[in-house]
């Protein structure tokens, strides 16, 4: 028997993102409030039973290495089962814009798979395998509003934010992460961790006594700024010309989306009307698109897998399969 679903993918915007020394291992202890925000790919999922394991994905851009496909081996071998399963990717995502749609796209398929193969795969270890695909992969695994700590990866559950309208704009601009990192100069001596740790708890608490995205942002930062704004001045001008019509602007990730929170759909629509013939913008996609709560994730996920599911409880997560023994 074939089972389907069809499936919403959600991006993630950094609301703070701090880049202290050099690990040992080569990467970067980071600091870092992740947010699920509303723009989302697209994932058709068919799943049936066999002696084999057959995995394959229809994707119209030909995405090298697709974490889909790392995703879905690593998940049937943590089940121990071999399947037929086809994908279909529908990119809405922006690539390399530091929205998170790759990370997105695995985790997608870790809550997806274990569901359709009626088989019980315990949120722990869905963790340790996403952590194995990639630092922003364990986010998805809950949504909302967390905290991620050391590469990205420890992620701590948080008070939802109060939800609202941004505008996403991406460019054809990409940022290699790398040469991004490396131009920081954070190496193993780094002294400035002391002072970005200070400042980044200031916004935390900023964003926990007020649930205020908007409010908090006065208070926010992202060390890769400084640094990308230099090499493409672009975007330094696209984030310029996005404070002028919002009090709450950052870029997400290394890049290259820059972000614009608002109070109310009107203030953004009449941002939307202001910068319509922006020179700054052409060429560029913008994006209407909310912030989505913890609940609201959860709850997308629980109607998208409706039918192969027993009937939740609000404190059941991950969803469970109706077809587990």
């Amino acid at each position: 028997m074939t089972r389907t679903a069809h499936i919403k993918s959600l991006a993630k915007i950094n609301l703070d993102l701090r880049v202290l020394a050099k690990r040992p291992d080569g990467f970067h202890d980071l600091r870092t409030v992740f947010q699920t925000v509303s723009l989302a790919d697209e994932i058709g999922i068919e799943f049936e039973s066999a002696r084999r394991r057959n995995i394959t994905i229809d994707d119209s851009l030909a995405i090298p290495d697709n974490l889909i496909l790392r995703a879905a081996h690593a998940v049937l071998n943590e089940m121990n089962i071999a399947a037929r399963v086809r994908f279909q990717l529908d990119k809405h995502i922006p690539m390399g814009g530091g929205l998170g749609g790759g990370s997105s796209n695995a985790a997608a398929v870790l809550l997806s798979l274990p569901v359709l193969a009626g088989k019980i795969v315990p949120i722990d270890r869905l963790t340790w395998i996403a952590h194995e695909l990639g630092s922003d992969v364990p986010f998805f695994l809950y949504g909302g509003t967390q905290l991620g700590l050391a590469r990205g990866g420890e992620v701590y559950l948080q008070a939802d934010v109060h939800l609202k309208p941004i505008l996403l704009v991406t460019s054809d601009i990409h940022v290699a992460t790398g040469p991004a990192y490396a131009a920081l100069g954070r190496d193993l001596t780094f002294t400035g961790s002391s002072s970005s740790i200070n400042n980044f708890q200031a916004f935390v608490r900023a964003l926990d006594e007020g649930r205020d995205v908007v409010a908090a942002s006065a208070l926010s930062a992202n060390d890769f700024e400084t640094v990308v704004f230099r090499q493409y001045p672009q975007l330094k001008k696209i984030a310029a010309r996005l404070r002028t019509v919002s009090p709450g602007v950052r870029m997400s990730g290394s890049g290259s989306t820059i972000f614009a929170l608002f109070e109310s759909e009107q203030d953004r629509e009449l941002a939307v009307g202001k910068l319509g013939k922006d020179r700054a913008f052409q060429g560029c996609r913008v994006m209407k698109a909310e912030l989505v709560s913890r609940r609201g994730y959860q709850r997308l996920w629980r109607r998208q897998l409706k039918e192969h599911l027993v009937p939740f409880k609000e404190d059941s997560w991950p969803p469970r399969s109706r077809y587990a023994q």
